[in-house]
């Protein structure tokens, strides 16, 4: 049964309205209702522990086992929503040793508990499932699992379920806003096989079926879709990085075949960890390790185990996504997918229409790596290179609870008003400030976009609402329009956001560098120039200028320029 998007969701976000028509006012189901939002069987309940145990059989792509649920009670409930996505089914599911009666809705299991479910109780319950998941078709962008065979023939499978959601594969509260703990992932796979999860190896178990099950354990919170399968003929090395927080173990898994390869691609690794965690703070997950592990599709930020498939090239597939050259310089998927353990794997946010704390942070990483490596300039000009990606077809936030993302610029775009931001506070020291103290304030917690929001405007002493509403919530690039009459420059935004105020740097040919605050009216100040493209907006600022006709700007209020202070 299809649906509109529920009236309480427009009542409560009366904004979404606008955003649907800007997406192509898309029609949600049912279906993305109970998977994208946290609906009355879920709420009363607080996920602290998933106890998964899979078994993968190559020969059939199927996959059987079994998930410990362990909770928390926040209030009396007996209804539980479990989520697993078709082709895979439910074969049964027990509490405190009694088979519990349940009810199909599409993914989601509708489980009757019989045990008293008192507040502040920790229960457990396990659900055993099996079938053939989910092919993942064009990975990562289309999820599921991937049957695949490496060069030499043999088999390589990983899952990769971000967006799709975690029950594609294994039974969950299929939902980001709320994690586990901690989480065992026991995966048992033919004896010439290999698997890699998250977390640290625990145990390797030998059965006389000619399967193995490698025993992976997370000690802390981890989002549903980084955990991950990935079982291939791997080889393995490792190193050590002496970081912020002590001796961080770093851990590569290529295929075997691919060994010295990655042992060179993979020298990458230990700058790019130094360089965001001297802009980031400490890496998150110094108890569980950092991982590459080399997957038959691109790459997924899989927590503590970073799914790798960019061939041992620099760039984006051996392409510069920036055009700049600079992207070329760097391996893409190390950089990228690793920026993504501070943003979006320990800050993540609680909904998937806030999905751009995940990706502008990480396309901003970016730029800051190869600041790190090339210098200031270097990083800024690749940013600006890879405005060129940018659509405008979609806002970048979109519709909660209804597991809907916004628009691709989320990355690009995200990226330069991030950059943008970095020039209106105009103090470096205080922007990094700002991004360490952002990692820590909400490490290993999930956020919405309006937190991060505020935590910025707050750290910086600048009420950057607007900026946010503007660049986030709708697909307009602000314009700059200006004139010039005389010894008279005057100058507006247009196309903006009702009480958008960001001040914006210019540069005059023979002057100094200088901050305008511009309003939507227009206003004047005493300049001369003998024509309108001797001024240009400082490049950091992602904006349009215009130069408009004199008779335009009528009825202008005078406003002296102020310095901006050192670039």
């Amino acid at each position: 049964m299809r649906r509109l998007i529920p009236l309480a969701l427009l009542l409560l976000h009366p904004a979404h309205g606008a955003a649907a028509q800007d997406s192509g006012a898309r029609v949600f189901t049912h279906a993305d209702t109970l998977r994208g939002s946290n609906t009355p069987q879920r709420a009363w309940w607080d996920v602290a522990f998933y106890d998964l145990h899979v078994s993968v059989n190559p020969s059939d792509s199927s996959i059987s086992g079994y998930n410990g649920i362990s909770y928390v009670v926040l209030r009396a409930a007996r209804e539980m929503q479990i989520d697993l996505a078709a082709p895979l089914s439910v074969d049964s599911i027990v509490q405190e040793h009694r088979h519990l009666r349940y009810r199909r809705d599409g993914s989601a299991y509708f489980v009757t508990l019989t045990a008293a479910q008192r507040p502040g109780n920790r229960k457990t319950l396990v659900g055993f499932y099996h079938g053939r998941p989910r092919v993942a078709k064009n990975p990562p962008w289309d999820g599921g699992v991937s049957w695949a065979r490496d060069s030499l023939g043999r088999p390589w499978i990983a899952t990769a379920c971000e967006g799709i959601g975690a029950s594609v594969w294994w039974p969950n509260k299929d939902i980001p806003s709320d994690e586990p703990d901690s989480q065992r992932v026991a995966i048992t796979v033919p004896d010439s096989m290999i698997d890699v999860s998250n977390g640290r190896l625990r145990s390797v178990s030998h059965h006389l079926d000619g399967t193995t099950t490698w025993e992976w354990f997370v000690t802390a919170p981890i989002n549903n879709y980084d955990v991950a399968i990935n079982a291939g003929s791997y080889a393995h090395f490792g190193r050590v990085f002496h970081g912020e927080s002590g001796a961080l173990t770093m851990d590569f898994w290529p295929l075997a075949q691919h060994l010295d390869t990655a042992e060179v691609q993979f020298r990458q690794a230990e700058p790019m960890l130094a360089c965001f965690e001297s802009w980031f703070g400490p890496f998150p997950w110094y108890e569980d390790g950092f991982k590459l592990v080399e997957t038959p599709h691109l790459g997924m930020e899989h927590q503590s185990a970073i799914a790798y498939g960019n061939r041992y090239r620099n760039g984006y597939r051996g392409r510069d996504l920036s055009r700049t050259g600079l992207g070329l310089l760097w391996d893409f998927i190390i950089v990228h997918e690793s920026a993504h353990e501070w943003f979006g794997n320990s800050i993540t946010a609680k909904d998937h229409s806030d999905m751009w704390v995940h990706e502008s942070f990480a396309n901003y990483a970016e730029g800051l790596y190869t600041e790190c490596q090339q210098g200031t300039a270097a990083g800024a000009r690749y940013l600006i290179g890879s405005r060129a990606n940018v659509k405008n077809d979609r806002p970048i936030v979109s519709i909660p609870g209804v597991n809907s993302t916004g628009s691709d610029d989320m990355y690009y775009k995200g990226g330069n008003m991030l950059h943008t931001i970095r020039q209106i506070i105009n103090d470096d020291a205080r922007w990094r400030a700002i991004l360490r103290g952002l990692a820590s304030a909400y490490r290993h917690r999930t956020v919405t976009g309006r937190d991060v929001e505020a935590y910025i405007s707050r750290e910086a002493g600048i009420d950057l609402s607007r900026v946010f509403e503007q660049y986030l919530r709708t697909t307009r690039i602000p314009v700059l329009e200006y004139r010039t009459d005389g010894a008279t420059l005057s100058f507006r935004w247009s196309d903006v956001v009702r009480g958008f105020d960001m001040p914006v740097k210019v540069l005059i040919a023979g002057a100094e560098p200088t901050l305008l605050r511009p309003t939507e009216a227009w206003q004047s100040a005493p300049l001369r120039l003998s024509s309108p493209e001797l001024l240009r907006v400082a490049d950091g600022f992602y904006v349009i200028s215009k130069a408009i006709p004199a008779a335009s700007g009528a009825g202008v209020k005078p406003m002296l320029f102020r310095s901006p202070g050192p670039p």
